[in-house]
């Protein structure tokens, strides 16, 4: 503590939107003071006085945050690499940003969804061309009032995406390691053990999960060639889950209908990677979470997380570092 206040350091590199921060953290809790080091230099010195911090703490700083109880990321998935052996054996506790946009993430995995379930990629493309070519096929729409989803993650995202769906008269079934009581709109619920049971029985899944050491990797080949083959694929969660090469091959055997991704195992999606030209798969550029409001709820994250700390209160989503979330 610097005399009765609590030193909070806001790591670098700096972010502009994030500028005003420290003035109105420091008026909203008078108990902390906020440093916002420039330098490498300036960080070291304010980390070894820092009670918490704000931001990404490289390996290399780590040593010298002797004092640091409590790290707040500034993302509710942060990339790969922010829980590093000594960071999740260290005491200091680390809490995320999770379902500061779910509403967003909701929206958009929604408009993949629509797109999917009504051609638009084909449409999209023909309109470049131009060409106009309109498909009346009865197979050439997913009525979602007649098909079953399953969304792999039923945290805040996958809940709202399955309240949404249900309204469109899809039977919706949840798949997830925390939640025992399945969430409105949904028909069941089930524990991971049960993923390889459902994919066969699914017309459309919804990956929305947390990068973490259990579901790097979970859809890969051998989960793929369990779906339908008229089944389609939506991730919105991280790219680490989904496997892409296993997912191209997929797709080229035609064991799936279609699939739509806004996250990658590599960001950016390199311009060569054969996703990009096939006409059925929808990409967006790691943007789900994009819309109004998203800083000023990190601030009150932030904010109310402060106040929690200097009184000793539980914090708000706090991390099982071990399991990255």
């Amino acid at each position: 503590m610097t005399g009765d206040r609590h030193l909070l350091v806001m790591l670098p590199p700096h972010d502009q939107r994030t500028a005003s921060w420290p003035a109105r953290l420091e008026s909203a809790v008078p108990a902390i003071r906020v440093v916002r080091p420039e330098t490498r230099e300036e960080t070291i010195e304010a980390l070894g006085r820092a009670d918490a911090a704000y931001g990404t703490l490289p390996a290399e700083l780590l040593p010298h945050a002797g004092r640091l109880r409590w790290l707040q990321s500034p993302q509710a998935g942060p990339p790969p690499g922010f829980y590093y052996p000594e960071l999740v054996r260290h005491p200091v506790r680390v809490t995320n940003m999770r379902d500061t946009y779910t509403d967003h993430v909701a929206a958009h995995t929604m408009a993949l969804v629509l797109a999917l379930a009504r051609g638009l990629p084909r449409y999209m493309r023909d309109q470049l061309a131009p060409l106009w070519a309109p498909d009346w096929s009865p197979d050439s729409v997913i009525p979602l009032s007649e098909i079953r989803a399953l969304i792999v993650g039923t945290g805040a995202v996958g809940a709202e995406v399955g309240r949404l769906l249900a309204a469109f008269g899809t039977e919706v079934d949840g798949i997830d390691a925390r939640q025992t009581v399945a969430p409105p709109g949904f028909t069941r619920l089930h524990r991971p053990e049960r993923l390889e049971a459902c994919l066969p029985e699914a017309d459309l899944v919804i990956v929305t999960l947390p990068h973490t050491p259990h579901t790097e990797g979970l859809v890969n080949a051998e989960r793929l060639a369990m779906m339908k083959p008229t089944a389609c694929l939506v991730n919105v969660g991280r790219g680490q889950t989904v496997r892409l090469d296993a997912l191209t091959e997929a797709l080229d055997k035609g064991r799936l209908r279609a699939a739509a991704l806004d996250v990658f195992e590599t960001e950016p999606l390199p311009a060569d990677h054969p996703l990009w030209r096939r006409p059925d798969v929808l990409i967006t550029p790691h943007v789900a979470g994009a819309g109004p409001h998203a800083d000023e709820r990190r601030l009150a994250v932030l904010v109310d997380n402060a106040k929690r700390f200097t009184e000793g209160k539980p914090l708000v989503n706090e991390v099982e570092k071990a399991n990255w979330y």
